[in-house]
């Protein structure tokens, strides 16, 4: 299986033997007042990667220079400016198969929280980077363009959408059927019974005794 990472746009020339990513819970365990245990869920935590990089200092025939940094200075210079830019940037682990077949890659915006330069002799020249980057989520305050527009409607004229358009509003009606009474319709349509009044000024011209109606009448309603 070959390994290809990158750290911003820079290929490692050796991958590192171990690409531990954890991604942390941040579950809050909490005890009720009657005593009992209880988990609340939350959603989990930034990733965190650390890796030991080693950066030939001498010939190896399976390290990989592609160009992107040219010795161990220039990859501490390149990791220095990482760190002072204070931006994000991106964690690639390209992986392939032994036939050559592509498996799954990682793709990950990350920072720079620390890092560590060792000299070990029994590494001989080359030099040893503990990094150690953590997942960066993009956020930001989100702007939202607002139109007013004024009501030049004075208070006490208000109209309605049919008066706007210069249509006479849609008249209501009522059709009596058996067992009606003033009283019954008003509480029906208008909940109030003590509104039939109302009803009976509307229908003078078709009700001659409130106290008598009949089926199949159309009465006009407030």
């Amino acid at each position: 299986m070959a390994y290809e990472v990158y750290i911003d746009d820079m290929l490692l020339p050796l991958p590192p033997e171990k690409i531990p990513i954890k991604y942390s819970g941040q579950n809050k365990t909490v005890n009720l007042i009657s005593g009992e245990e209880i988990n609340l869920i939350k959603s989990f935590g930034l990733a965190e990667i650390s890796i030991d990089v080693m950066i030939p200092q001498m010939d190896y025939p399976c390290a990989v220079w592609d160009g992107s940094i040219d010795s161990a200075e220039d990859f501490l210079e390149r990791l220095q400016e990482l760190k002072d830019g204070k931006s994000s940037f991106e964690f690639i682990v390209i992986r392939q198969g032994m036939g050559g077949d592509s498996l799954f890659d990682t793709s990950m915006d990350v920072t720079l929280e620390d890092y560590k330069v060792t000299d070990d002799v029994s590494e001989g020249l080359d030099i040893i980077v503990s990094l150690t980057m953590k997942e960066y989520k993009n956020y930001g305050t989100k702007i939202m363009d607002f139109t007013i527009v004024e009501d030049k409607q004075e208070i006490g004229t208000a109209q309605t959408d049919n008066e706007r358009q210069g249509e006479a509003p849609p008249v209501k009606s009522y059709t009596v059927v058996k067992g009606d009474c003033l009283w019954s319709i008003s509480k029906k349509q208008l909940g109030n019974g003590s509104r039939w009044q109302e009803i009976y000024n509307l229908n003078r011209d078709k009700i001659s005794n409130p106290n008598v109606i009949y089926p199949g009448q159309t009465l006009t309603m407030p």
